[in-house]
């Protein structure tokens, strides 16, 4: 990735063109371009309005988007507070958000209904633990993942232990999400995050004066991307951040989305750890949507878009830092990201609905099931080559050993699954008469 041309300050901007003034205002120039919050990097390729240069044009941009600037209490390393500006396009999908992250429409029963929202809820959490290590450099692939996560087997490698202690690390989040956000507790779930992965010295640590201060540098051109703030300052801005991430000493609203989203840019850019940096950031983002009350958000993985357009996640960080610290750059993207992931869910969600009501009509007339046992019959009636521990069973459902066991037992006495031993443990594969269910079907 490659450093953004940074953008030109607005009082240089006036001191060139304070005659112009008048003209670039007559001109009716708005904070976006095409509903795009353009970085004046892409817009310097860009045609002009006519009888406007390049510099003008941004002065008008720069001017439009100072009206709907609100200041934040995050500084960079020179004394500028952070700023977003609040845009239609922001407000429209901060609606958006509101109206679906904090599950005020109608979702599909699996969510809703208390007996069957385990089970989706382990999904997202391994899905989230899978995209953001493999974002952070994470190899194994997701099968494999999955595969370690369901057999409970010990990490063979760092990228699997890096996997785990997401996994770890966000069911952590769900604990304390209703509690205050503390130093004490981002360190935790820093701990958490990178055990047996980084420097024990490391782990759980801000970095010190005397370490050598991690930078954020192209892989590419080895060109210095982002100097976070000296380690000196770390506590106080760390305690500064919980503050920020709690509301406190605030006498203006801020909506509890950009808040999410600026907590989230604000670990970034202080970048307080040796490694683990950003995992710690899209913990801390899902700590405050849930704390802030919107509860749908314990079902997405934002790092599973994120991780599509890794590229765009990185310049929305550098697009912030060269053009007078405006966050609105990553506000918009990380909006974007959000809207994905919502609609992703619902229809991941609306299909899981289709599948577990196929099951039910395909064995409607072989007796009673409970659900994890319809989910259990869906999923191999698409998958005859599948096969169940009570192990794996019981960690997709979030159940106990004993409830586990009788669910596969049940099936396996109903002639639905066949039990073989392999080693001491016992494996459950598709049973013959649910294949010719299959078939009928």
């Amino acid at each position: 990735m490659k450093k953004p041309l940074r953008a030109p300050l607005l009082q240089d901007l006036f001191d060139r063109h304070r005659e112009d003034i008048g003209d670039i205002l007559t001109k009716q120039i708005g904070a976006t371009l095409n509903g795009e919050y353009v970085h004046w990097d892409k817009l310097r390729h860009l045609q002009p309005p006519e009888g406007l240069n390049h510099e003008q044009w941004w002065l008008g941009i720069k001017l439009a988007r100072s009206s709907s600037r609100r200041f934040l209490s995050l500084t960079d390393v020179g004394g500028r507070l952070l700023s977003v500006a609040l845009t239609p396009e922001i407000q429209e999908a901060l609606h958006e958000i509101d109206s679906r992250g904090a599950g005020r429409i109608a979702m599909p029963e699996p969510v809703t209904n208390p007996a069957t929202r385990a089970r989706f809820l382990v999904r997202s959490l391994i899905e989230e633990a899978i995209t953001s290590s493999q974002l952070e450099g994470a190899s194994t692939t997701r099968k494999k993942a999955m595969e370690m996560i369901r057999s409970g087997r010990v990490p063979a490698d760092k990228s699997e232990q890096m996997i785990l202690n997401n996994l770890h690390g966000m069911e952590f989040i769900q604990e304390h999400q209703k509690d205050d956000l503390t130093p004490e507790l981002v360190l935790e779930i820093h701990r958490r995050l990178t055990h047996g992965t980084i420097s024990s010295n490391s782990v759980g640590c801000l970095q010190s004066p005397s370490d050598d201060r991690v930078r954020v540098v192209s892989n590419a051109t080895g060109e210095i991307l982002h100097e976070p703030p000296p380690a000196e300052l770390l506590p106080l801005r760390l305690k500064r951040m919980c503050d920020f991430a709690n509301g406190y000493g605030e006498n203006e609203f801020l909506h509890p989305v950009l808040r999410a989203i600026i907590l989230h840019f604000w670990l970034g850019y202080d970048h307080p750890f040796e490694d683990g940096n950003g995992r710690t950031a899209r913990a801390l983002f899902y700590w405050s949507m849930l704390h802030q009350g919107y509860w749908l958000f314990e079902f997405i993985s934002i790092s599973t878009i994120l991780r599509r357009a890794s590229a765009q996640y990185g310049r929305s960080f550098l697009y912030t830092e060269t053009d007078d610290f405006d966050a609105t750059y990553f506000v918009s993207y990380q909006l974007s990201v959000i809207r994905r992931s919502l609609k992703g869910l619902e229809g991941y969600l609306e299909k899981k609905t289709r599948e577990i009501h196929a099951a039910e009509d395909v064995i409607r007339g072989s007796g009673s099931y409970n659900y994890r046992q319809l989910a259990l019959l869906s999923h191999a009636l698409r998958n005859l080559d599948a096969e169940y521990t009570i192990r794996a069973h019981r960690v997709s459902h979030n159940v106990s050993q004993n409830t586990s066991r009788t669910d596969l037992m049940e099936l396996q006495e109903k002639g639905l699954l066949e039990k073989r031993t392999i080693g001491n443990t016992a494996h459950f594969f598709v049973g013959e008469r649910l294949r010719k269910l299959m078939v009928g079907a």
